[in-house]
């Protein structure tokens, strides 16, 4: 069966291993330290390129440093960009590829959840997506040996998307990762505006965010609708758009990081 090889590597991120590492490290250190902070079992991240979205991603993998030996199983759920999708598609391949390395996949449980209400086997859905592949470096660096469970969540309704979670939620061996950005091509202080808006309404485990609001609206409606998501804190870790990082402040594309423990 076949590898899912990275697909933006060399655009989105460095496709040398050696310089990718050493970009990561840098990212990780030089993100803030929350020592009393409890391990997240879920986070929201970011998905641009790493010079845009990469240090606002750090903030909230930081956080998983502790626990890398004691985390087993990612589950990452992200926005279809590439091909139209009604639903949720798992990929039919036993690893995704990175410069860094292979990771395997959790086969059992991606067969099981391709029997799940909404959930389809597709290729094409994974082929190219890069909300899930820029996650896969920063996971290799922060944790130790884990499987992954990847899936391309498309329009399809939150309903199901949390039962998806919640069928995948484990115990402590298990991290949920939801990718996603936030507004897109606003001006600077509007898009302040509408992502402030947007994370206080995350904090408030809001369901009805709109694709004007993240691009990964139907994944993080799907995550805060999750039955094991009403026990949990959500917390702000840190909201930039890319006027603050790499770009002008004409048209950004907003990110925030959120850790849920």
């Amino acid at each position: 069966m076949a590898i899912r090889d990275p697909a933006v590597a060399g655009m989105f991120y460095p496709d040398q291993p050696a310089r990718l590492r050493k970009e990561l490290e840098q990212m990780l250190q030089g993100a803030a330290a929350a020592t009393e902070a409890p391990t997240p079992k879920a986070v929201i991240v970011p998905h641009a390129g790493y010079i845009y979205s990469g240090a606002v991603a750090a903030s909230a993998y930081r956080r998983l440093a502790s626990a890398g030996g004691s985390i087993r199983r990612v589950a990452l759920l992200g926005p279809a960009h590439r091909v139209y999708l009604e639903g949720m598609a798992v990929p039919d391949v036993t690893g995704f590829a990175t410069p860094l390395g292979e990771i395997p996949l959790d086969r059992p449980a991606v067969e099981a959840v391709s029997a799940l209400p909404g959930v389809t086997w597709s290729n094409a859905a994974h082929a190219y997506e890069h909300s899930l592949e820029v996650q896969l470096p920063f996971l290799q660096i922060v944790l130790d040996d884990f499987r992954l469970v990847p899936v391309v969540v498309g329009r399809c309704d939150p309903e199901r998307v949390a039962s998806v979670i919640d069928f995948l939620w484990g115990g402590p061996e298990t991290l949920v990762v939801i990718s996603s950005d936030l507004s897109h091509f606003l001006p600077y202080n509007r898009a302040r505006e509408m992502d402030g808006n947007t994370c206080r309404r995350i904090l408030d485990k809001a369901s009805s965010l709109s694709g004007e609001e993240a691009c990964g609206a139907y994944v993080i409606n799907g995550l805060m609708r999750s039955q094991h998501c009403r026990d949990l804190a959500v917390e702000a870790v840190d909201l930039r758009n890319s006027g603050d990082t790499a770009g002008d402040k004409r048209k950004v594309v907003g990110y925030g990081a959120f850790a849920l423990h």
